[in-house]
């Protein structure tokens, strides 16, 4: 009898450790929770606007440069955006075990700090050219608009836009789409680094959440 009521005890407090314990961590349970699929869709619909917007800024005018327009900026931020969907949809593995886990996750930080830099890179060509755009004095000469910062200053840079019917689409709508780029790509920026950000601290866990131990004279978890 003392044997059987020993071992009861014994089993009952087995038990009551086991529901104690902490639980195991469900790597498929909620994989949106490890990567928050937000950042690859807003990366995704700021890569597509800025790329939309560029074009409809290239519209304006053929000539118009490359800095002025970016496009490239756009696409790159979509490339991102598939890597990082692409993480969310691979099977997630505690400490990286998996070898296409690590090369994905290691791609996308790099990925996500490449967009940060051009998306600031951007932002400091589109502010530019907005202040720039919005002190030109412009005329028509045919089918093109000339435009210059200070009409006395006769060895000043002369801006020539081909193929612009009326002037006020450069001093008017094509300032307000270098507003636009500033703030999509300054939000574009933000998020590249959400997602840089997330990725080291996955990998280095700079926050300190708590670590489970046991203390082997109660035989209970504690969390510290």
């Amino acid at each position: 009898m003392g044997q059987g009521r020993k071992g009861s005890s014994d089993k009952k407090q087995r038990q009551k450790n086991r529901d104690d314990s902490p639980a195991p961590e469900n790597g498929n349970k909620c994989r949106v929770c490890r990567f928050p699929l937000l950042v690859a869709l807003l990366q995704l619909l700021l890569g597509v606007a800025v790329t939309a917007m560029a074009f409809l800024m290239l519209a304006i005018s053929p000539s118009l440069m490359a800095r002025e327009t970016p496009h490239w900026a756009g696409i790159i931020l979509c490339l991102v955006s598939i890597v990082g969907f692409f993480l969310y949809c691979i099977t997630y593995q505690p400490d990286e075990r998996s070898s296409t886990q690590f090369i994905v996750k290691l791609l996308y930080f790099i990925l996500c700090t490449t967009g940060l830099v051009i998306s600031l890179l951007v932002v400091a060509f589109a502010g530019h050219h907005h202040a720039q755009a919005s002190s030109f004095i412009c005329q028509q000469e045919g089918d093109d608009c000339v435009c210059v910062l200070d009409r006395s200053d006769p060895i000043a840079r002369t801006f020539d836009y081909k193929g612009v019917s009326d002037c006020e689409t450069i001093t008017g709508t094509l300032v307000f789409y270098f507003l636009l780029q500033i703030l999509l790509n300054l939000a574009q920026a933000l998020v590249c680094a959400a997602g840089a950000f997330i990725m080291w601290k996955d990998r280095y866990q700079v926050f300190f959440a708590g670590t489970q131990i046991r203390s082997p004279s109660t035989q209970q978890w504690q969390k510290v």
